[in-house]
């Protein structure tokens, strides 16, 4: 596995995560990006016994980019509280071969998870049969075209599962690759075109800015958009 550490500290460490790996464990018993950061930090600091990672957020297996984790209890519980209190800026690249309604706009859902078919639905409203749904909310503005694809930025304004996906879908604008929310065909690789750029926050230690960028896949399409 071929991972980018992008910062680290004595409280964090923030690593490149490629397509098709798993943040955390799931069923499968696939090997982890968490458990990756355990054995770079066992390795690195010649560490004896377990190494302590506290997971701090995650994103879905066929997306790529920003992942970052907490290297202490002190630092997870104060991320956690950053991420609760949307103080965390979360920035992400997507292509689409669909033109957006507008060229910069905020999207709102009322998002409902399937944990059955690990799916989600977006709805414009809530209503009886969707009471149990969450507000969702991004923002997207269109960076670039490339012959029949479009690049968006997208800033996350909550963190609701498969947020991105099912919105952009939800306005027509599937992401490249993404069979389940509705794109024509996948990707070889099992990835789709969506990707974590970067994370912004004050640190919960040290209370000074960071910023962490995480370099675009090498892939074809990635590329030709850099």
């Amino acid at each position: 596995m071929s991972i980018q550490v992008l910062f680290e500290d004595n409280h964090l460490i923030a690593v490149n995560k490629p397509a098709g790996v798993l943040v955390q464990g799931d069923k499968t018993g696939d090997s982890t990006l968490a458990d990756w950061v355990k054995r770079y930090i066992k390795d690195r600091y010649n560490k004896p016994g377990d190494v302590f990672l506290g997971i701090i957020h995650r994103i879905d297996r066929p997306v790529s980019g920003v992942v970052i984790f907490a290297r202490t209890s002190k630092a997870l519980t104060r991320m956690n509280d950053l991420f609760r209190e949307r103080k965390i800026e979360k920035t992400y690249w997507a292509i689409t071969q669909y033109e957006t309604p507008e060229l910069e706009g905020e999207l709102v859902h009322y998002l409902l998870k399937d944990t059955t078919k690990n799916k989600t639905k977006a709805y414009d409203r809530l209503s009886n049969r969707n009471a149990k749904a969450k507000k969702a909310v991004l923002t997207y503005k269109l960076i670039s075209r490339l012959g029949e694809h479009r690049l968006l930025e997208v800033q996350l304004k909550t963190g609701r599962p498969h947020q991105i996906r099912v919105q952009l879908s939800k306005i027509g604008c599937p992401i490249r690759g993404d069979l389940k929310y509705g794109a024509e065909k996948p990707n070889q690789d099992g990835s789709i075109h969506l990707h974590s750029r970067s994370l912004s926050f004050i640190h919960p230690v040290k209370k000074e800015p960071v910023r962490i960028e995480g370099a675009l896949p090498k892939e074809q399409l990635w590329r030709e958009f850099k």
